[in-house]
């Protein structure tokens, strides 16, 4: 299949890419990495006339530490997350969860910000942004304005981003002290679409009680979803193998995953309940406890 016809532009700077943006009339699309838009158009389910290529804004391609955390540019690769100490220093879990994104040829092309624009409920880099509790900074011709990543995705390939916006930044706090985290996944094959999976953050008090708890559950719905009855079993305990095992159970409970040639939806639920566990037990030991 070959896409429709569309104009191309690549815009030189950010304020140049902005202004194509705030073209209504024209509906447009940005291609940063193209591992998901492109085979979208090559099948006619996405038909823009506009095709605004942002990979000449180099300017943001960045990793940068913070004294809180880091800032992650949106054009950044998922091979320099990959690459970067920084981040498996300070955001262990983004690390863990960009080696399992596709291939290296889909890591060398792929975007943070591409990805998130995305919003693939069964994408690695969303879900792992969703526990990490980062914040997006999306900015337009009349400015800029912070977004929640719990804020962010509303629905099957839906966010709150307008049409108008680009993603420019994404802030991950750094681990805590006696924090912990894990990125687990299950597929077919390594570098397929995961067929359940889960991103765990665990803070702990010097005592070892959990005093945090963020589950965020890979392909259990339309979205990246968190599941909070889970995290609400962890707080104020100290983790044991019944207790993570009931977490697991909970968070398998609120999930709502689709049939698919894969699996059912209870097979699914079953996956990630396993995920959830080993998370669990993995972000445990990390964090010392």
């Amino acid at each position: 299949m070959k896409p429709a016809s569309f104009e191309y532009v690549a815009p030189a700077t950010v304020p140049e890419a902005l202004h194509l943006l705030a073209d209504d009339t024209v509906d447009s699309k940005v291609l940063a990495g193209g591992q998901s838009l492109i085979p979208l158009m090559n099948l006619r389910l996405a038909a823009p006339e506009r095709l605004i290529d942002i990979n000449n804004l180099r300017d943001l391609a960045y990793i940068r530490d913070d004294i809180n955390g880091l800032h992650i540019g949106a054009m950044t690769r998922h091979t320099d997350v990959l690459a970067s100490t920084s981040v498996r220093q300070m955001t262990p879990l983004l690390h863990e969860a960009a080696g399992f994104v596709a291939h290296s040829q889909v890591r060398n092309r792929g975007t943070l910000g591409g990805t998130l624009a995305h919003a693939d409920a069964a994408a690695e880099i969303p879900v792992a942004l969703l526990a990490s509790n980062a914040v997006i900074t999306a900015r337009s011709i009349e400015g800029e304005r912070q977004i929640s990543v719990e804020d962010f995705f509303q629905g099957y390939f839906s966010t709150t981003l307008r049409a108008d916006e680009l993603i420019v930044d994404v802030f991950l706090p750094a681990m805590p002290p006696h924090g912990g985290s894990a990125f687990n996944e299950f597929s077919r094959r390594r570098g397929d679409y995961a067929i359940g999976g889960a991103a765990v953050v665990l803070v702990f008090d010097d005592q070892g009680i959990c005093e945090s708890a963020r589950v965020a559950l890979l392909a259990a719905g339309p979205q990246p979803v968190r599941a909070p009855a889970s995290e609400g079993l962890l707080v104020g305990h100290r983790l044991d193998g019944e207790l993570i095992l009931a977490a697991a159970k909970a968070a398998a409970s609120s999930a709502n995953p689709v049939t698919s040639i894969h699996g059912s939806a209870e097979y699914r639920r079953a996956v990630i309940e396993e995920m959830v566990a080993r998370g669990l037990r993995e972000a445990t030991q990390r964090a010392g406890v």
